[in-house]
């Protein structure tokens, strides 16, 4: 057996071997080591009389996928080694083999994956220059594939396994520096060598699988592919002249085939995209807004949370994915809107919309089980009251106005024959597994209730047997008992012995009785053994044929979850909208973003109620916002809420607001928070400096920039040297002149509104009144004279002798830095707005000038020596 072990143990390296025995699938050497300490169960040895224990450890077979769901979320792969024959008397060793390998990124169990995520399985190839990928979620079919080429095109490449969220990295050795790069987890901070923003590095929980390189020759895809669509050219999929997106594609197909043991026939198709085709939101954004998973690494207080009143697995899922890539297609948009603005106002019909859309299940996730051959009987169940849910909805959406909803209405089939089939073939309720026996509905073949009859009627026929053998022998306590070691038989106690016929054959002594059989017992448990046998061989039969014939409806089944997946999310934002009274956004091809009392739409779900905010950008006048104010004052809020409402508005749905006007954003970019990355070896410093050279070298005039206290992680005049300078090179910069909204506690930055004709100042409003304050949550036009850092300090609790000791501290240091009216120094002698701004003196050289001016300004005539010697002391220390 264990030679048996190792020969299949060698044919998959890199895998946990579930090899069964009997009712356990048992791992041995260092495999039960991994599972043990994985799992949590006892390790136990084989072998231990030998001298030389090996280890093993093992799981029921009936509770297996638990377990296996388990190893599966830590990232490792197992493989499925099972019976493949029957044990009879004459077999010494029962034939085995792998019947599926089970890897992150090949799972379609739901026991293995969550409903409302994606689980896609991820392929990369390329060169120096060029690069292609291609996405595949095996559970639902969805396939994509993209190819780029130029400098930055790796950088795209992994910024979209991000946006898929990749469970799984299929990648040919030629590629291994780059992986090695772009996944290393030790990556020194003084690494100047090289651009440390760019390549991102791969998604954290990703697995990384390394393929023969030969599996990637486009030749040998091209043909896979061919043959797996059934098409002769791959041109009616946009892959005609994408060689490394067709070899991507090519090695995602070729896998699942190998780790399923299955044709996969459910991917019955495959997108070409681009990442330009989409909102850009890299993973610093997604993190950053918190759009679907909060900071602290839980999901309920997130954007998608706050709007997902979707009713399936599917609109759940097409909901995040939106979410992760917003449409830049304005007329896509514009449908969207139209059909979310009907059902808002239509209450009933979105009501009873989302009543029958409620029992709908994961249609996407079931179709791909039944092409697969994992689905059970149950899930036959559910597909058909699924389908039975969809002629009521489309006969609902046969009044609908706009085009969205009629083409969801005409895209919707009724799969009439589907449900007439599992309705006629499957029983209501099924048992869980095929071998449990049942699951035929009776009526549906004669042979098979033909078996059943016979087995329904042993009980009674043996009680018969029974009452007929009494009286024939006189032995009233003669019994007919049936067991799995020696089938029927007649048990005689001793004392009884005497009165058993000469036609009874002995077959068993026990201590107190003997038992025997008969002819006619003998023939009929041949009979009944065999009919119960034929009954199950029967029924399987039946379920494989019934499921070949379900999955040869795929694509049929596929379109229709499609659309009811569309109408779920449309249906949803409808009821969101109406519910947290958001408003339509009016989107276009122009430059101006105008929200009027746009709110937060997460906060105002939490606190319940929220201070609005207005807001004007484009990408001339207003291109540059200055906020300064104190911290509790909004300012973060106010960046976020921007970032969020642009998202919502551009996957179709309305935003919290009283009005909103938006021309397309291509990109966002947030530079928010502080934080350390240690396992890379970056300090917080470090990541602020690399998400802002990101920013720098990527953004563009139609992009988003939300920067919120760049700087404050060194020294604050190196700190504020490269807030200014940063702001500057938004600014001028015409290929990276994004509307920018830049939080800061640098309250010189609000000079630039006086070089830069595209700055504006505003503030987030503060109240005071008897040495208290009070955070208004309101941004305004102006800028702050102050941050308030030490009254939130006292509000923080802090002892009352260090609040007071830092109020002398800042009040000596405004006494060097502030003109006897509070401003900053630095604001003196500034050029005015009209005066050439592209020439305007730098930070540094401005306070240059002040400090001549200051000494231009001197009567020397009257000057004492010490007075003389002490203001040259002190100008000389705001030089330094």
């Amino acid at each position: 057996m264990l030679r048996q072990y190792h020969e299949v143990k060698r044919q998959y390296p890199g895998t946990l071997l579930f090899f069964r025995l009997g009712d356990f699938y048992e791992m041995f050497y260092e495999d039960a080591i991994i599972g043990a300490k994985e799992l949590e169960i006892t390790l136990t040895a084989r072998h231990r009389e030998r001298g030389q224990p090996i280890p093993m450890c093992g799981v029921p077979h009936h509770a297996a996928t638990g377990y296996i769901a388990k190893l599966i979320r830590k990232g490792y792969r197992v493989a499925i080694c099972d019976q493949v024959e029957e044990p009879t008397s004459r077999t010494r060793l029962v034939k085995r083999d792998v019947v599926r390998v089970i890897t992150p990124g090949t799972a379609v169990e739901s026991q293995l994956l969550e409903a409302s995520d994606n689980n896609f399985l991820a392929a990369i190839v390329g060169y120096e220059g060029a690069a292609g990928a291609s996405f595949l979620d095996v559970s639902t079919g969805e396939f994509w594939a993209t190819e780029l080429t130029g400098p930055e095109a790796w950088k795209k490449i992994v910024e979209q396994l991000h946006v898929f969220s990749v469970r799984e990295i299929l990648y040919p050795p030629s590629l291994e520096a780059l992986v090695r790069q772009a996944s290393t987890t030790n990556q020194a901070e003084t690494d100047t060598d090289r651009d440390v923003a760019s390549p991102a590095t791969f998604p954290e929980r990703a697995v990384l699988t390394i393929m023969d390189e030969w599996l990637f020759n486009y030749e040998h895809c091209h043909t896979l592919l061919c043959d797996h669509l059934g098409v002769t050219s791959l041109d009616g999929y946009g892959l005609g002249d994408k060689p490394l997106a067709v070899s991507a594609a090519g090695v995602v197909v070729h896998y699942v085939r190998e780790m399923h043991r299955a044709e996969a026939t459910h991917i019955t198709g495959i997108s070409f995209f681009q990442p330009n085709d989409y909102m850009v939101l890299d993973a610093t954004t997604v993190r950053n807004l918190e759009l679907v998973e909060s900071l602290d690494g839980e999901r309920d207080h997130t954007l998608l949370k706050v709007i997902d009143a979707t009713h399936t697995p599917m609109g759940a899922r097409l909901l995040k994915q939106w979410l992760l890539r917003p449409s830049l297609n304005l007329g896509e948009i514009n449908q969207r809107l139209e059909a979310v603005a009907e059902l808002k106002e239509q209450t009933i019909l979105r009501d009873q919309l989302r009543q029958e859309l409620n029992k709908v299940q994961d249609l996407e996730r079931l179709i791909a089980r039944i092409n697969l051959g994992t689905a059970s009987p149950r899930d036959l169940v559910a597909l058909r009251h699924s389908a039975e849910v969809i002629p009521p909805i489309k006969f609902m959406l046969g009044g609908a106005a706009c085009s969205l909803l009629q083409v969801l209405q005409e895209s919707l089939d009724e799969l009439s024959d589907v449900r007439q089939l599992i309705e006629t073939a499957i029983a209501d309720n099924p048992p869980v597994n095929l071998n449990d026996g049942g699951v035929i509905r009776s009526g549906y073949n004669a042979e098979l209730d033909e078996l059943r009859a016979i087995a329904t009627s042993s009980k009674s026929h043996i009680a018969a047997i029974e009452q007929r053998e009494r009286s024939r022998t006189g032995i009233q306590s003669l019994k007919v008992k049936y067991n799995n070691v020696f089938g029927y038989f007649i048990e005689v106690s001793k004392a009884n012995l005497r009165l058993v016929p000469d036609d009874y054959e002995r077959k068993q002594t026990l201590v107190g009785a003997e038992r025997f059989t008969t002819p006619e017992l003998k023939q009929y448990e041949a009979k009944i053994l065999g009919a119960e046998e034929r009954i199950m061989e029967l029924e399987t039969t039946l379920f494989q044929e019934i499921r070949r014939q379900l999955a040869a409806e795929t694509r049929r089944i596929q379109a229709t979850a499609k659309a009811l997946a569309l109408l779920d999310v449309l249906a949803g934002l409808a009821e969101t909208a109406a519910r947290r009274h958001y408003c339509r956004p009016m989107l276009d091809h122009g430059d101006e973003l105008d929200l009027k009392a746009a709110r937060h739409p997460v906060l105002e779900v939490i606190q319940g109620r929220f201070v609005p905010n207005d807001l004007y950008l484009n990408n001339s006048t207003d291109r540059l916002l200055v906020i300064t104010g104190p911290n509790m004052g909004g300012k973060s809020v106010f960046l976020r809420q921007t970032g969020l409402i642009c998202i919502l508005a551009q996957i179709g749905s309305f935003v919290p607001a009283d009005s909103a006007r938006l021309g397309l954003i291509d990109r966002i970019f947030t530079r928010v928070g502080a934080s350390d990355n240690l396992g890379r070896g970056r300090s917080t410093f470090m990541v602020e400096m690399i998400e802002t050279a990101n920013i720098l070298n990527t953004a563009t005039p139609r992009s988003l920039v939300l920067l919120d206290e760049v700087g404050r992680g060194t020294a604050t005049f190196d700190g504020l040297s490269l807030a200014w300078a940063i702001a500057e090179y938004i600014h001028n910069n015409a290929n990276h002149a994004a509307k920018t909204l830049f939080a800061t506690h640098y309250h010189e930055m609000t000079e630039l509104e006086k070089l830069l004709p595209g700055a504006r100042n505003y503030q987030a409003a503060v109240r005071e009144s008897r040495g208290e304050i009070l955070f208004l949550h309101k941004i305004i036009p102006g800028s702050a004279s102050k941050s308030y850092g030490i009254e939130v300090a006292r509000l923080a609790g802090l002892p009352k002798s260090v609040i007071e000791r830092a109020r002398e501290i800042l009040q000596n240091l405004e006494a060097n830095e502030l003109d006897p009216t509070g401003k900053p120094k630095l604001a003196e002698h500034l050029p005015s707005r009209g005066e050439n701004w592209k020439h305007q003196p730098s930070l540094f050289d401005a306070v240059n000038t002040s400090v001549i001016g200051e000494i231009q300004q001197l009567d020397v005539e009257r000057l004492t020596p010490e007075q003389a010697k002490q203001i040259l002391s002190q100008l000389q220390r705001r030089l330094m």
